[in-house]
């Protein structure tokens, strides 16, 4: 297979526009890491997701710091936030808007609700009803909300930062197959080292550093680094290495549910962003391997007899990476 990295007539101008995507990006991570400290994986994953017009997931037990690393994301660009403190008796209309009848100009007049948003911090998500859950579906997939007949499109960027505890916690649900699938990565904070934990204590301590976080960058800049990012080269043997790749969970013998074409979508656009993360204007098969866990693992339903034997999506996904050859330079 060819990694053909030719990029036709544009190859400058398409080298100098990612080299401003990772000068910005690198701002933005430093803005991140003032609040969140010793997590550089979790954040180039953000990064990328931002980068990517995706969505993120951000999964782990409480404490650790999710709802920081979404706000601080949110902060560190300077465009409209809104948080959705996700609950058992939140309704969709808490998150869509609702209509409201003014009985002295008898009209409706819509009130557009929190998702009307450039990026949408939704805490414990999982902690809602699956149809409150639902009322993300359409915002997430199509960037446009459906209400009372008409369809009111969302601005760009649009990026849902998203929460959960694990499944297994009291008061949980579990996050729809369908909604899972919206969502272009998923991560997990994790505890910090010990080190990062005494940093932390100073850095906390007296008060909260993400009062101080500035913006680094705008609505409009990023969304003309979104477009550059469009533009990062895939070589047809890094296309067909990825449609191998999310094939290969469709038939594994330890998953009763595989990544959907969804999923390869995705995997190329997280695949262009993370190239343009390290200044390149092509995709190698590096960053497919970097982010296949990531992208593809959260998509993935287990065989019961999988589960028996303590597997997780993520050691298939790892395996199934290990497998399948990787495509050579010309």
């Amino acid at each position: 297979m060819s990694l053909d990295t030719h990029h036709g007539d544009r190859g400058d101008d398409v080298r100098a526009d990612v080299g401003e995507v990772a000068a910005v990006a690198d701002r933005v991570r430093g803005a991140i890491e003032s609040v969140i400290e010793g997590k550089p994986e979790v954040l180039r994953v953000a990064l990328t997701v931002l980068l990517a017009e995706g969505h993120l997931l951000v999964e782990d037990v409480p404490g650790v710091g999710k709802t920081m690393l979404a706000k601080a994301l949110a902060r560190a660009v300077d465009c409209s936030v809104q948080r959705i403190q996700f609950t058992p008796d939140l309704l969709p209309s808490d998150i869509t808007g609702v209509s409201v009848y003014h009985q002295e100009r008898r009209e409706f007049e819509f009130n557009p609700g929190p998702v009307f948003a450039n990026i949408v911090v939704g805490d414990e998500i999982n902690r809602a009803s699956p149809k409150t859950q639902a009322a993300l579906l359409e915002c997430m997939a199509e960037r446009q909300v459906s209400v009372d007949g008409r369809t009111l499109a969302l601005e760009r960027p649009f990026m849902v930062v998203a929460t959960q505890n694990p499944s297994d916690m009291e008061g949980t649900y579990t996050l729809p197959e369908a909604q899972r699938d919206r969502f272009m990565a998923r991560v997990s904070v994790g505890y910090p080292s010990p080190q990062a934990e005494l940093d932390m204590i100073d850095s906390h301590s007296a008060g909260s550093p993400l009062e101080d976080l500035a913006p680094v960058t705008g609505a409009a800049q990023l969304r003309d680094l979104s477009d550059r990012v469009r533009e990062v080269h895939v070589a047809p043997g890094v296309r067909r290495y990825i449609v191998d790749l999310v094939g290969a969970t469709r038939v594994a013998p330890e998953l009763r549910l595989g990544a959907s074409p969804r999923a390869t979508l995705h995997l190329v656009r997280a695949a262009r962003a993370h190239a343009a993360l390290e200044g390149r204007h092509y995709v190698v098969p590096d960053d497919v391997q970097t982010l296949a866990v990531p992208v593809l693992a959260h998509r993935l339903l287990l065989h019961p007899q999988a589960r028996m034997e303590h597997l997780s999506p993520e050691q298939i996904v790892a395996r199934t990476v290990a497998r399948l050859p990787v495509p050579g330079p010309r």
